[in-house]
């Protein structure tokens, strides 16, 4: 298999164990690839590592609520993207393989495992990226009302979360990024405080 044809066997992958919906399913996802693939050409990241990272990030968030070990979802997706790679007929070196469990179990906001390669940098900021913004506010507000919360439940979810990620990135584009997407939420905020 070439690298496209892999990349397109992992994106089968992903899709078939992604949410259905388009706050952690697969639009998310492609948003999140789409940006990877952008910054990481910029930065001269492993794009091979990059992409399956990408694609594989959120692949164990279906599973999250009925793990018997309450696992955080990048655990459970980074011990599939491990097993995927491995039983199926991808060649791929152990060395990009352990950049991308590294990349996948480090991209989670509440995994608490910080980043060390480039791409695990890259995919953890453009996973927080898609928080921010109109994009981020919309999945802000899925994310509460699919939960049965209301008003209140996204304002903390604002304060608690969203507010912060700005100041949890770790490349220089990234945070360029993110001044421009943050106005929008704080700007939310600010509105949904004044009228609730």
């Amino acid at each position: 298999m070439n690298e496209n044809d892999i990349i397109s066997a992992v994106k089968t992958f992903a899709i078939q164990n992604s949410e259905q919906d388009d706050i952690h399913g697969f639009g998310h996802v492609e948003r999140v690839y789409n940006m990877c693939v952008q910054i990481g050409k910029k930065l001269k990241a492993n794009l091979f590592v990059l992409k399956i990272s990408a694609l594989l990030h959120d692949i164990g968030r279906i599973y999250e609520k009925n793990d018997p070990l309450k696992r955080n979802h990048a655990e459970i997706s980074a011990e599939m993207a491990l097993e995927y790679l491995k039983s199926s007929n991808i060649e791929i070196s152990q060395e990009d393989i352990n950049n991308i469990v590294h990349c996948i179990k480090a991209h989670s906001f509440s995994n608490n495992i910080p980043p060390i390669t480039l791409e695990a940098k890259i995919l953890s900021d453009n996973d927080k990226l898609d928080a921010t913004g109109a994009v981020g506010l919309y999945r802000t507000i899925g994310f509460t009302v699919k939960n049965e919360g209301g008003i209140y439940e996204i304002i903390e979810h604002l304060e608690n979360k969203i507010l912060k990620l700005k100041n949890l990135l770790y490349l220089d584009m990234s945070k360029e990024i993110a001044k421009k997407r943050t106005h929008v939420i704080e700007e939310f905020y600010k509105k949904i405080k004044e009228e609730k």
